[in-house]
């Protein structure tokens, strides 16, 4: 299995606050089967004022400490992006690191605040399409403006955006509301991957293997294959195949 959203790099944001929690977060994941891990720290302007030096510095860190290890796993960095205005300028300067591609366009994992859906977002996508980048909405079961009104979320897939569950949120630790929106959203086939979006050894640990089980159960297992293993393996291909 492969795991697109976690915050294993330390000491950069709201996850691992150190080397040590963020080698037990991948220990965990190795034990839940997962062999590759795309960590994605926050770049959320004046909270996590991330960007490429900070993340480089932060994963050169983690591999350092990794190679001391015998854990079977491949790491890459990209980042998880709110949406702000100052996005357009990011990507025209090519500040933004990607997940990898799919479907020839540039993937950037983009989160909404909890609360609402920005007005312009809509616009914001269009731009970004039009910009051969494709958009991948983080955890869409935990905006509370789509546990409300879920048929919202209906211009953005069909605009052609990818969208990534939260595995904690299927197994009901994020509350029920995250819970039973990520469950229509999934039986409907919404979601394109489920990722761990892993933050501490005790608040958010790595659930992959458990979550797949879940989908298998109220879906199917193929779905559960596509959703943790075929298309994070489509779209991160490039990043793992390009040098550390």
């Amino acid at each position: 299995m492969i795991d697109m959203h976690c915050h294993i790099l330390p000491n950069i944001d709201d996850g691992a606050k150190s080397i040590d929690e963020a080698i037990g977060l991948v220990t965990l994941a190795v034990e839940q089967g997962i062999s590759r891990m795309v960590a994605t720290p926050h770049i959320h302007l004046g909270i996590y004022d991330n960007n490429l030096q900070s993340i480089n510095a932060a994963y050169g860190v983690l591999c350092d400490a990794l190679a001391l290890t015998n854990l079977e796993i491949q790491v890459r960095a990209a980042a998880e992006v709110r949406i702000s205005p100052e996005i357009m300028l990011f990507i025209e300067q090519q500040q933004l690191p990607f997940l990898g591609c799919y479907q020839q366009k540039d993937v950037l994992l983009l989160e909404l605040p909890s609360s609402h859906i920005p007005p312009g977002t809509d616009k914001l996508i269009s731009w970004l399409l039009a910009k051969n980048v494709l958009p991948m909405i983080a955890h869409p079961e935990r905006n509370r403006e789509l546990q409300t009104h879920p048929e919202r979320i209906t211009p953005f897939v069909q605009a052609g955006c990818l969208f990534q569950l939260t595995a904690a949120s299927l197994l009901g630790d994020m509350g029920p509301a995250p819970q039973q929106l990520s469950e229509y959203f999934m039986q409907q086939r919404i979601y394109s991957i489920v990722a761990s979006d892993c933050h501490s050894l005790k608040r958010r640990p790595p659930k992959l293997a458990l979550a797949y089980d879940v989908i298998s159960a109220l879906v199917d297992e193929d779905y559960a294959y596509s959703m943790t293993t075929l298309i994070p393996h489509s779209i991160s291909c490039s990043l793992f195949n390009a040098p550390r």
